[in-house]
């Protein structure tokens, strides 16, 4: 129940929740503050209140609706959020989380997941906190998250088709039940497009009459033109045409599966799907286009990135050199 108090010909609420931090504010008006005094006991009961010193559970389930909501991976970065909320962490006060806890937190999380996957929950918890003292007026001391040692990430997979590995994957693709298989890995190999750029194809993103694919929206969030060589050209002529529209109708999900069998079938082990993009943008190079031009192609803007996709064999330099 909310209580008001008259000073200096000012009217002052008070908000009081069980469980909950207290809160205050100031107004001219009586009726104001009675109509904030009513709101905040609502958002606090519905649970969407943020407070100044709130929990940080509390802030992360602002930090979703208004900043995880707007990008492209709101969907994974939503299961991430869960899965810090779930963890105790999520219940403490933001006024007193500090680096410790966080340091407890990664340290207890490296246990059930990957470098990566913990550096990535620390990133969010680091930005949302920033968010909450820069936009949404939280007075902290400071960001516990921000100087946190992030876990040691492993060095960027380097797997090649080696020796007789194309030729036997190509094989065991077409002898998959799926008729898609074999033309989305031959794609794949020919324009170094991403898994979900290739499974997100309509026939109208294509122009074959002048050889590119047209992606209108891709994971850094512009667009680019990917050209085709004549290989992938003839792949996608061959194509039949599905009903639904798309150019390989392959669910995602299942796609995980048919390259499992797929691999299994050529008996090649250590082998990923999305390694065919680091092969392929590794022969744009081997075939002698600049670095500029293959950055045009897979869509990379931070050329650092694009040395990890580069592996070059050394038995090819040292032809080059002799």
């Amino acid at each position: 129940m909310a209580n008001f108090m008259k000073r200096n010909g000012r009217y002052t609420a008070r908000v009081r929740r069980g469980g909950h931090p207290t809160q205050t504010k100031t107004f001219q008006r009586l009726s104001d503050a009675r109509r904030w005094a009513t709101d905040t006991e609502r958002a606090i009961d519905v649970g969407t209140f943020i407070y100044q010193d709130s929990t940080l559970d509390q802030l992360l389930i602002r930090y979703a609706a208004e900043v995880t909501s707007q990008k492209r991976g709101a969907k994974v970065e939503n299961y991430r959020l869960g899965i810090i909320k779930r963890h105790s962490i999520g219940q403490l006060w933001l006024s007193k989380l500090s680096s410790t806890d966080l340091a407890h937190y990664r340290d207890d999380r490296l246990l059930r997941a990957g470098p990566a996957t913990v550096a990535r929950e620390l990133s969010i918890i680091s930005h949302a906190i920033r968010i909450a003292m820069s936009e949404w007026g939280f007075n902290l001391p400071g960001n516990p998250a921000a100087n946190l040692r992030k876990p040691t990430q492993p060095k960027g997979r380097t797997r090649r088709l080696e020796g007789d590995e194309g030729q036997r994957l190509m094989m065991a693709c077409q002898a998959s039940d799926n008729p898609y298989l074999a033309p989305l890995v031959a794609l794949a190999i020919e324009t170094a497009m991403r898994r979900g750029e290739l499974l997100g194809l309509d026939w109208d993103d294509l122009h074959l009459d002048q050889n590119y694919v047209h992606l209108a929206l891709t994971k850094n969030g512009t667009s680019r033109d990917v050209p085709l060589s004549p290989v992938a050209r003839q792949t996608i002529e061959a194509l039949p045409r599905s009903i639904s529209g798309g150019v390989i109708p392959v669910h995602p999900e299942a796609l995980k599966g048919l390259w499992r069998r797929a691999t299994r079938r050529a008996d090649i082990t250590g082998l990923r799907f999305h390694d065919l993009r680091h092969e392929a943008t590794t022969r744009f190079f081997e075939k002698g286009l600049g670095v500029m031009e293959v950055a045009a192609i897979t869509g990379h803007k931070d050329l650092r990135m694009l040395q990890r996709y580069v592996q070059l064999r050394p038995e090819d330099l040292a032809r080059k050199l002799g």
